[in-house]
């Protein structure tokens, strides 16, 4: 049965424009509030409020960031924050330098928001984050990347596996860039007049048929092997080494060094991107949604497994993306029952190990998520194992894993069906993300 929902108090539709307007943002100010995992430093909070490296199970308010933030961008384990002034905060996990501060900082500064350093010349509009790699984008439309990945994930130019402070990707003069997205070793990157290109690790397709190049993943084969076995001790011993072996054979499959044209996507226009794990979604302006990668989970959501991208089957056009680590989740148009104009829905699929797809049914095929009915929703994002909503009435809606308080709702309970978080009723949610096992909330004040 769907859970029972609270009746709550109507609130004044918010014009999508208007949650975007910058202008509006400065003239009201912002606050980002976090919860959830805080074991590195994601979450902002001071230690003399949270312990050093401890949950936070409601939404806190991150102390320490300017007043006009304008966007905030979760990573695995690290958080980047843009202000309306074009500067760029991050704090969280740095062993792998992705907070830009030169060097890796001790442990114990983590969860201290400070600047990022050698972006003084550089007006940054956006902001984006992964597990090792961070990215920034200038009003000219330069992107800006740093922190460490083997598999190419910099788009830096080959062997270029390091970038302690931001550096242009050189790759991509002349294109402006409007999102980039990143897996756990590839990267997507779409431009403002709708083209895509890729860059990183290309196996299985995740970036599409480039260079003719769809090699299966090592570790995706070791996966499938005991995916419909029955779990048990042996098999579990069975798994693991299938998939240390995966790992050590994954190191010789080919990278792409710099970012190249999706030569299948072109003539495409693209408008949104999202990057799993190990799989790719991109949303097309027409509404056809497309997937490529692995597809161990049922992620990408379609009867035809041929490796490059596809289209998802999905009844109605999608308006937004997202993906969580094995999930997907779409914002898609449907017809509402009174004929009254289009209404909107959450469709999921993919891993759904804690519930984070929010329904019941088959796992790879796309179907909606029925507690969320009635809703529109606009914003939507995924963790490791859960999932947030943000509707038209700036409500948020959380389901999934609860553990370490991912949820926000005072407990570790899972979720799994949508309930609406309550403790933030009241206030102006401009957005919503979230990371691995964190979340972020802007709210304007």
């Amino acid at each position: 049965m769907l859970r029972i929902r609270r009746v709550l108090k109507e609130k004044k539709l918010l014009n999508l424009i208007a949650r975007s307007s910058r202008t509006r943002w400065m003239s009201s100010g912002t606050e980002v509030m976090s919860f959830g995992d805080g074991s590195h430093g994601a979450l902002g909070l001071p230690t003399s409020l949270i312990g050093h490296g401890m949950d936070a199970y409601e939404p806190t308010p991150v102390t320490g960031l300017p007043s006009d933030i304008t966007s905030v961008s979760a990573g695995h384990y690290h958080s980047l924050a843009v202000t309306s002034h074009g500067q760029l905060w991050a704090w969280g996990r740095n062993h792998e330098v992705q907070l830009g501060r030169g060097l890796p900082s001790p442990r114990d500064t983590w969860n201290e928001p400070k600047r990022v350093e050698g972006l003084d010349q550089v007006q940054v509009t956006a902001a984006f984050a992964s597990g090792v790699v961070s990215a920034a984008i200038g009003d000219d439309g330069s992107l800006w990347v740093w922190g460490k990945s083997k598999r190419g994930q910099l788009g830096l130019g080959k062997g270029i596996t390091e970038a302690s402070v931001p550096s242009k990707v050189e790759a991509l003069e002349g294109e402006k860039i409007a999102k980039v997205s990143f897996g756990w070793g590839h990267t997507l990157a779409q431009t403002v007049d709708g083209k895509l290109f890729g860059w990183g690790y290309l196996a299985d397709g995740r970036l599409g048929k480039m260079g003719g190049l769809v090699e299966a993943s090592p570790l995706d084969s070791s996966m499938n092997v005991v995916k419909h076995e029955v779990i048990t001790q042996s098999t579990v011993e069975v798994a693991e080494r299938l998939v240390l072996e995966g790992m050590e054979k994954e190191k010789d499959m080919p990278i792409v060094w710099d970012p190249c044209s999706v030569e299948e996507l072109k003539g495409v226009e693209v408008v949104d991107i999202a990057c799993g794990l190990d799989h790719s979604l991109v949303l097309c302006r027409d509404g056809t949604l497309l997937s490529s990668g692995s597809n161990v989970y049922g992620q990408l959501g379609r009867a035809n497994h041929d490796m490059g991208f596809s289209p998802v089957d999905i009844s109605f056009p999608a308006s937004a993306i997202a993906s969580g680590l094995g999930h997907s989740l779409a914002i898609c148009q449907a017809k509402s029952p009174e004929g009254k104009g289009d209404a909107t829905s959450i469709v999921s699929w993919g891993w759904n190990q804690s519930s984070q797809l929010g329904r019941p049914g088959p796992e790879n095929v796309p179907m909606e998520v029925e507690g969320l009915a009635g809703e529109t929703a606009i914003l939507v994002s995924g963790g490791r194992v859960h999932s947030i909503a943000v509707t038209s009435k700036g409500e948020v809606w959380v389901w999934g894993c609860g553990r370490n308080g991912r949820l926000g709702l005072g407990s570790s309970c899972d979720e799994a069906e949508p309930i609406m978080l309550d403790s933030l009723e009241g206030c102006e949610v401009l957005q919503a993300v979230s990371g691995f096992d964190h979340n972020l909330i802007l709210i304007a004040q």
